[in-house]
């Protein structure tokens, strides 16, 4: 879909409002804020000096910090081992290949996948293959969004999960929008694409901004995800499975990573 609309407004104004009737809007600023602060936080530990002497236990508050990895932090780092997660790390955020290919790369590095081929049973054997690629989608985005946050974005299996075409993003992008991509970092480039028209669009009419910096859709997609969810839950679930998930507010800001943030 190269022209036309891309974000349906209608229906972006209709999930704002269905959020608002379940939070403050200056709660979602505050929100926005938190944001900010992981993203300070993130730049600081993250600069190209500092990267190759991170801790285990920082690179651990790190994947906390992202709701994708955040209960698989201690299981990645064990995986992985600290050395080879900084490194890919590093190639991902400051390597000298297309955004796209750095992307592809680490996942198929920290997953075990090179060219489709799984590693070796010995590789297995040393822990190095065999991670989700759906969290490494998740972590990667994490990394690159919140250390470049003005033209880094974020892509999450709540924003947009290729496999189950379900998520926040196709909830308010025209159907004509394709978002899957032939390989994770083709999909990651259709995301951020999608996600600055749904930016642009949103601050001009009011219902992703949230606060100074870039981070306002980021809140808005989380809000749009969590009235889904509500939804869904509500015509799926009993009421007492209903009353144990957590408040818009809290839900949001695990999604963002943003709870109870070790940093």
């Amino acid at each position: 879909m190269s022209t036309g609309q891309v974000v349906d407004t209608e229906v972006a104004r209709e999930f704002m409002a269905l959020a608002l009737e379940k939070v403050e809007r200056a709660a979602l600023g505050d929100i926005a804020a938190e944001l900010v602060d992981k993203s300070a936080r993130f730049r600081a530990l993250l600069t190209p000096a500092r990267l190759p002497g991170l801790q285990s236990s920082e690179l651990r508050r790190l994947l906390r910090a992202v709701f994708a990895t955040r209960r698989q932090a201690d299981a990645l780092l064990d995986r992985v081992g600290p050395a080879e997660l900084q490194a890919q790390i590093g190639a991902l955020l400051y390597g000298e290949a297309e955004l796209a290919e750095r992307f592809q790369a680490f996942v198929d590095a920290l997953s075990g996948y090179w060219g489709d081929v799984r590693l070796s049973r010995d590789d297995q054997a040393r822990g190095h293959a065999d991670l989700p690629e759906a969290m490494l989608c998740d972590l990667a985005a994490e990394l690159l969004h919140f250390t470049r946050p003005d033209d880094r974005w974020l892509w999450t299996r709540w924003m947009w999960d290729p496999r189950a075409g379900t998520g926040a993003l196709p909830l308010v992008v025209e159907e004509l929008y394709d978002l899957h991509g032939r390989t994770a970092g083709e999909t990651y480039l259709k995301v951020g694409v999608a996600v600055a028209f749904v930016r642009a669009t949103g601050e001009a009419a009011g219902f992703a901004r949230f606060g100074p910096g870039p981070f306002g859709v980021d809140v808005f997609l989380a809000c749009v995800y969590a009235v889904y969810m509500y939804t869904t839950l509500r015509l799926r679930m009993t009421q007492e499975f209903n009353r144990v998930v957590p408040q818009l507010p809290e839900l949001a800001r695990r999604l963002l990573g943003v709870w109870r943030l070790e940093l």
